[in-house]
């Protein structure tokens, strides 16, 4: 039988998961605002700086459009990749001996959740931040998207100050 190892000290599970609801609320209550508010009664660009907008793009595949094959089971087959990257995730967060650690692990989750929920719901995810320097657009994104980023960001940092942090 396998076993995990025990760790000592404090635990940051729940910090984390919390980071991971905070992540899915925001970008669900964003997206229902982009859905049903800004992109009403019919999908627009809406210039709100000169090098950001708010667009509607529906993203059938995995990051930048990946994937997006129009298989009708697609949806699930991504929802079910995300799903079982999301618990490896959590496996990883309850030995997390660090609060970086699990702030970045929560985001991720978050933001993998945040994306497998609109799968679910619509089959595509909802992308609607469009950042650009004039005529050249980064691809589209949502918070989840975001959250995925940093976490990783923080991910890399955690990892590139660990080990000062115990000398």
């Amino acid at each position: 039988m396998t076993s995990f190892p025990t760790r000592h000290g404090p635990s940051y599970t729940r910090f984390g998961l919390i980071v991971a609801a905070l992540v899915v609320a925001l970008d669900q209550l964003s997206k229902w605002w982009i859905l049903e508010t800004v992109m009403q009664p019919i999908p627009h660009v809406v210039e709100v700086t000169p090098f950001f907008n708010l667009v509607l793009v529906w993203n059938y595949g995995v990051s930048f459009g990946a994937f997006a094959s129009g298989a009708a089971y697609m949806p699930y087959v991504l929802s079910g990749i995300a799903a079982v990257i999301a618990v490896s995730l959590v496996a990883w967060l309850r030995q997390a001996d660090r609060r970086l650690m699990a702030l970045a692990i929560g985001f991720i989750i978050g933001g993998a959740a945040g994306n497998v929920i609109d799968r679910l719901r619509f089959g595509a995810v909802a992308d609607f931040l469009d950042f650009h320097i004039d005529s050249w657009h980064f691809w589209a994104f949502n918070v989840a998207d975001a959250g995925i980023s940093v976490g990783v960001a923080f991910l890399l940092l955690d990892g590139l100050f660990a080990g000062r942090e115990k000398s």
